[in-house]
């Protein structure tokens, strides 16, 4: 009985499954296989969600964890979710590892080095899809990015956030209604 035969059969028409059970096994080849069929998929992924300059290492961390956990896979779900919830993880580590920083950072700066500055609400004029996005909340955003940007069906959204259903209908319909009023101002 081979590592496949194991699958689950609402999971068979994954054709990634294959790949990672022989990446489990120790496989490089069927790792790159991976990186190759996903990379960009996470980088659009972690753009949507706000990185710019640090999307590739993200990325890169991403994939690493997927060779850390290898052994302990077990296809219960398509692979493209299990992949989401790791790059959640990696996402959701790098904003606490950037609050920490801006917490020290703030710390060490004087207001007479702050300069007090206000920012200029943006204009409808110059506001793109990308601002728009930025001005959600990160749980509203993720559930669209995973949505629009990735494809995710509802239930998929849910297990990769690890949420009701419910919840994830609810926070596209709240970020559908702030997303339109950002474009209505």
């Amino acid at each position: 009985m081979s590592a496949v035969d194991s699958v689950p059969p609402e999971c068979l028409p994954d054709p990634d499954i294959p790949f990672m059970l022989e990446v489990a096994a120790g496989s490089e080849v069927a790792f790159a296989q991976l990186i190759h069929r996903h990379q960009n998929g996470l980088l659009n992924f972690f753009v949507r969600m706000g990185v710019y300059n640090d999307a590739e290492d993200l990325v890169q961390e991403t994939f690493v964890r997927v060779w850390k956990v290898r052994g302990r896979y077990r296809p219960t779900a398509k692979f493209s979710t299990f992949l989401h919830v790791l790059a959640r993880n990696v996402w959701a580590d790098r904003g606490r590892k950037m609050k920490r920083y801006d917490r020290l950072e703030g710390s060490l700066k004087t207001d007479a080095e702050i300069g007090g500055g206000v920012s200029e609400p943006v204009s409808p004029e110059r506001l793109d899809v990308q601002e728009a996005l930025n001005r959600l909340s990160p749980k509203l955003r993720e559930v669209i990015v995973l949505n629009v940007y990735q494809g995710f069906r509802y239930q998929e959204i849910a297990d990769v956030l690890d949420i009701p259903l419910g919840t994830v209908k609810s926070r596209i319909n709240i970020a559908i209604q702030e997303l339109r009023k950002s474009f209505n101002e």
